[in-house]
């Protein structure tokens, strides 16, 4: 459209990108979305690999027994591209995408999905100088003239080349460095708004998953204490999700939190947190951290840890990784391993004042996100697990 019109007004091309003059879709022939691609499989697959291998206690042979008494072993092995079997990828989709209040809150909380639409306009004109002023600055480069939405275009193009082709230098290539940093942080800013710290309805939606956490623990410890069988109690927990259910959980944690102690506890008040500031000043909240391609799926690890050789009345840790990482958590007292019951008391008591149905409930006033001041399918692992009581502490945190 941008060609034709400056060829219909007798403008001159010759300032136009060669590859956009003959640029054709790659995908106007496919015909089945959501699916990953070869390298996202392969890279989804190496981080369940290395996920696994972390735990060195855990017990290898549980999910490819499930999978065996499944079928789903026998019925993907040699069809596929996945290891010395060969396996073939496949999804596996919830029944009750529609009532799942743990893993797909946002779709059953009516409160958020009136939040949602009604911030959507908002978030378009926050935008707004931005694209104006890339549109201005490209049509003076290219001698096209760009609108606010070919360049938002130009951008989602950008990020669909760069991240499923490995292609750089004909979308994005369009746009300079500090561009590029500009629309990225917008990106970062609809994230913030719609699905992070910008309003605490987003985070407080996931308490039902904070609470299954917990539950799981205790269950996990009583088990522990009371030396039930092997087999009979459950070891590892792996909960399943994409962006909308990994950022607000990340949140929900406190991490990625501007505003260092003042933004702990305007979390633990379960208040909304100003906007990430712009460019070219420094931020924490990224999307492209916050919550990456599935390259590495393994984003929210919780791992409870069994440490007799600790020498405290409470000998159960917590450890928290993100992307494979353990990360310090700000709520509580920025450690990275910490005791259970201050994981309990810390950060998940003060999201327990409310219930999901009375928080989804329309007739209660949110308010809107604050003023601002001067970026995936994605996967959720959560893992639970203890070592043995005869290794030190020390051999645990290996």
């Amino acid at each position: 459209m941008l060609l034709s019109a400056a060829a219909g007004n007798g403008l001159s091309l010759h300032k136009v990108p060669s590859w956009l003059k003959g640029w054709k879709s790659p995908w106007n022939k496919k015909g089945n979305g959501g699916e990953l691609i070869s390298e996202g499989e392969q890279e989804s697959t190496s981080a369940a690999q290395s996920s696994v291998s972390r735990l060195k206690r855990y017990d290898y042979d549980t999910i490819p027994r499930v999978l065996d008494r499944l079928g789903l072993d026998r019925l993907f092995s040699g069809r596929g591209s996945l290891g010395l079997d060969r396996h073939r990828a496949f999804s596996v989709v919830s029944e009750s995408r529609a009532s799942d209040s743990m893993l797909r809150f946002f779709d059953c909380c009516q409160r958020y999905e009136d939040y949602r639409k009604n911030q959507e306009p908002e978030i378009e004109k926050r935008k707004e100088p931005v694209l104006d002023d890339i549109s201005k600055s490209l049509t003076e480069r290219y001698g096209l003239n760009f609108t606010r939405q070919q360049i938002s275009s130009l951008w989602f193009l950008c990020k669909q080349e760069a991240s499923l082709l490995d292609v750089t230098d004909q979308a994005c290539g369009m746009f300079s460095l500090s561009q590029v940093a500009l629309l990225e942080w917008t990106d970062d800013m609809e994230v913030f708004i719609l699905k992070g710290y910008g309003n605490s309805l987003n985070y407080r939606m996931g308490v039902p998953l904070l609470q299954d956490i917990v539950q799981s623990m205790e269950k996990a410890i009583t088990a522990k204490e009371e030396k039930q069988v092997p087999g009979s109690y459950e070891k590892a927990r792996l909960c399943f999700a994409h962006a909308e259910i990994v950022l607000p959980f990340t949140c929900l944690l406190g991490l990625f939190l501007e505003g260092g102690h003042h933004g702990k506890i305007q979390i633990q008040r379960e208040q909304s947190l100003q906007l990430p500031p712009r460019p070219p000043a420094i931020r924490i909240w990224k999307g492209s951290a916050v919550a990456p391609f599935a390259g590495n799926n393994m984003l929210n690890m919780l791992v409870l840890y069994s440490c007799p050789a600790a020498n405290l009345s409470d000998g159960y840790f917590v450890q928290v990784l993100h992307n494979e990482e353990p990360i310090a958590m700000p709520g509580c007292d920025g450690l990275h391993f910490f005791p259970f019951q201050m994981f309990k008391d810390k950060l998940v008591a003060p999201h327990l004042g409310h219930d999901f149905n009375t928080l989804c409930t329309v007739n209660v006033e949110e308010p809107s996100p604050p003023p601002e001041p001067s970026k995936f399918s994605l996967f959720c692992w959560l893992f639970w697990l203890w070592n043995d009581d005869k290794q030190p502490l020390t051999d645990e945190l290996e």
